[in-house]
């Protein structure tokens, strides 16, 4: 073949069967993406797989013609199964998307904010619970960090069962005085 300014020059029965195979790949590609469509999960695989599979075409199309329709559904199966393969082996039904679409993830920690709020208000309540008189605080902390019912305390204790309720009351109306109070400051 001589070279020439555009390249090599081709024959005329090379240019029939190049406009003969372009023709055969225009004619079938339609119908290979509904054939792909319906084993796939989404019209952009199909098209991918479509794209791949007329690629993977072009090193037959020195054989006949009557033999490239089978051939280019053998290789659309084939490239189906081997991307299946690959999914299988990489998780991809694991996979989220980021798209703009999807919803925002749940994160499964809290936010920056939400931490910061979270250790201001336990500061908070430790603030007031040392602010409690000592009695008070020490048998509040038995009962609601303990667990201890007001029997076991006002046995623990040495006192009455009706002194251990003054002491509980007490201690919720302080707290719930000084946690009110910060909970007005920080919230408008």
């Amino acid at each position: 073949m001589a070279l020439g300014p555009a390249g090599p020059k081709r024959t005329l029965a090379q240019a029939d069967d190049a406009n003969e195979f372009e023709g055969f790949v225009r004619s079938q590609r339609d119908g290979l993406v509904r054939f792909l469509q319906r084993r796939t999960r989404s019209a952009d695989d199909a098209e991918d797989l479509a794209q791949e599979s007329l690629t993977r075409l072009i090193r037959y199309r020195g054989y006949a013609p009557d033999t490239w329709s089978g051939l280019l559904y053998r290789i659309a199966v084939n490239a189906l199964h081997d991307r299946g393969r690959r999914a299988a082996s990489r998780f991809d039904a694991l996979h989220v998307s980021l798209d703009e679409e999807t919803v925002e993830l749940a994160a499964s920690e809290p936010s920056h904010e939400q931490r910061t709020a979270s250790e201001q208000e336990l500061a908070a309540l430790q603030r007031a619970l040392l602010r409690l008189p000592d009695r008070c605080r020490q048998i509040y902390l038995l009962n609601r960090i303990e667990g201890m019912s007001y029997t076991e305390i006002a046995e623990h204790c040495g006192i009455s069962v009706k002194a251990v309720e003054k002491h509980i009351s007490r201690a919720l109306r302080l707290l719930r005085e000084r946690l009110g109070a910060y909970h007005t400051e920080v919230r408008p």
